[in-house]
């Protein structure tokens, strides 16, 4: 296990719907970085921005987005994650792809389609979390929307991390910012926002608020609001650990199924 982990989140502004041109701005941003970086969080949809135009940017699992999330793990040594549009068995997907540092890849489909932009038209749902193990870390990664259903995020003792992929607009960005701070506090879990700046092509504004809360709800780290930029924060699991133990609030947490 590694007791201390070093996570950088990336806020950019995405261009609409230009795959390569995404790819080689949050590549110039990765070479700026340091390398005591454990972990990279990409946006939701970071190569294209939230399109529901899906088949005019879909990829298979081989193509070339995740091949240049796979170079970027192996070369610089870290774990990436990310969501991409992803095409499989003539269906669409808004997809978490989480790549080891040894190219691994683990992968994670979106729950909670947003029909209010008619996300639940153009993208088929998930149906099954993603615990990743990475480091002796377990890492629950969600995307954007997932963030308003608590039961789909509860936590059972089953992971210290929290991560969420999105593209927040500015209207409703205060509940981006409680919802956050709440999975936090509710899952005793660290919690991580990260979250795109900009226009889209739809006219909807995106501000930012890429943010890590602790186990207790504490902020310990946000980046400057409209503005792309970096958020590097390291973890620590002893003091998650011993919070919990010292604590005890996930024993008494209710039980449930969830059904489809």
């Amino acid at each position: 296990m590694q007791e201390a982990l070093t996570v950088v989140a990336i806020q950019a502004n995405l261009i609409w719907e230009k795959t390569q041109e995404n790819l080689d701005l949050f590549e110039s941003k990765i070479n700026e970085l340091s390398e005591d970086v454990d972990l990279i969080i990409l946006p939701e949809m970071f190569s294209t921005g939230f399109t529901m135009e899906p088949k005019s940017v879909a990829e298979k699992m081989n193509g070339i987005t995740v091949q240049w999330m796979k170079k970027i793990a192996i070369t610089k040594k870290i774990a990436l994650v990310g969501s991409v549009v992803i095409e499989e068995d003539n269906k669409y997907y808004n997809r978490a792809i989480f790549i080891h540092p040894n190219g691994l890849i683990e992968t994670y489909d979106k729950r909670h389609s947003f029909s209010l932009a008619g996300e639940h038209k153009a993208y088929t749902s998930g149906k099954e979390k993603l615990i990743v193990d990475y480091k002796g870390w377990k890492l629950l990664p969600l995307i954007c929307y997932d963030l308003r259903f608590p039961v789909w995020s509860r936590s059972n003792n089953d992971y210290d991390i929290l991560l969420y992929m999105a593209n927040w607009p500015k209207p409703r960005i205060v509940a981006w910012d409680s919802l956050l701070k709440a999975r936090a506090i509710e899952n005793m879990s660290y919690c991580i926002g990260v979250n795109r700046v900009g226009e889209d092509k739809n006219g909807h504004q995106y501000i930012g608020h890429t943010a890590v809360y602790d186990y207790l709800g504490e902020q310990i780290g946000f980046t400057k609001e409209a503005e792309e930029g970096y958020l590097k924060t390291t973890l620590f699991k002893k003091s998650l650990q011993e919070t919990r133990k010292k604590l005890n609030f996930l024993n008494d947490r209710d039980q449930f199924l969830i059904k489809d």
